[in-house]
């Protein structure tokens, strides 16, 4: 790997290479010893952050799934209401995993993540960004006063969240060119 360690974060260091790891070889491939090699440390420095290749994997999850997250959150600190916070989470979410394709491939296509699309309750289980992101849909109907079926809400939140997955994926795809900037999509257009 030609990224290296040096003298910073060790820990996060592991964790960026564990993805390219995982990515590029995948999780079966993945180890501690492997992850050193690509931070150019020794092969028991790991160890001293995490006990296996599983801890490893999972703080992966962690870190990525922070670092999402606190895009979410922020881009909807600003907005007047929750149709425009929908949008502003749309425009980062995009954003995010256009910027870090390897967080998206990790997280979409490596990892068991659950959504429960019922919307009458939350499950503890349930991958927080995408709570956040039907709490914000639900808020939306509340705030226009849109009355629907369960059913319909449902529908309406996959379309939603069908639209800009969508759009991440292919903004992660390689080869792709467009004729405007992934880092700042338009999705009043979509949504």
């Amino acid at each position: 790997m030609a990224d290296s360690y040096h003298h910073g974060n060790l820990r996060q260091a592991l964790i960026d290479a564990g993805i390219k790891i995982i990515n590029k070889d995948g999780e079966e491939n993945l180890s501690l010893r492997k992850a050193a090699a690509a931070c150019n440390v020794s092969h028991a420095a790991p160890y001293a952050h995490f006990k296996d290749k599983e801890e490893l994997i999972e703080a992966i999850k962690e870190s990525v799934t922070g670092k999402f997250m606190k895009e979410l959150e922020s881009s909807a600190e600003g907005a007047a209401n929750a149709d425009e916070a929908l949008i502003y989470m749309g425009s980062a979410y995009i954003t995010f995993f256009s910027k870090h394709p390897d967080y998206f491939i990790f997280l979409f296509g490596k990892q068991k993540l659950n959504a429960h699309l019922q919307m009458n309750k939350e499950h503890k289980d349930d991958y927080p960004p995408f709570l956040y992101i039907r709490r914000m849909y639900l808020k939306h109907l509340e705030e226009k006063g849109i009355e629907m079926t369960e059913e319909e809400q449902e529908i309406g939140l996959i379309k939603i969240w069908s639209i800009i997955h969508g759009m991440a994926s292919i903004a992660c795809m390689k080869g792709v060119k467009t004729s405007f900037n992934w880092k700042d999509p338009d999705l009043r257009l979509l949504i």
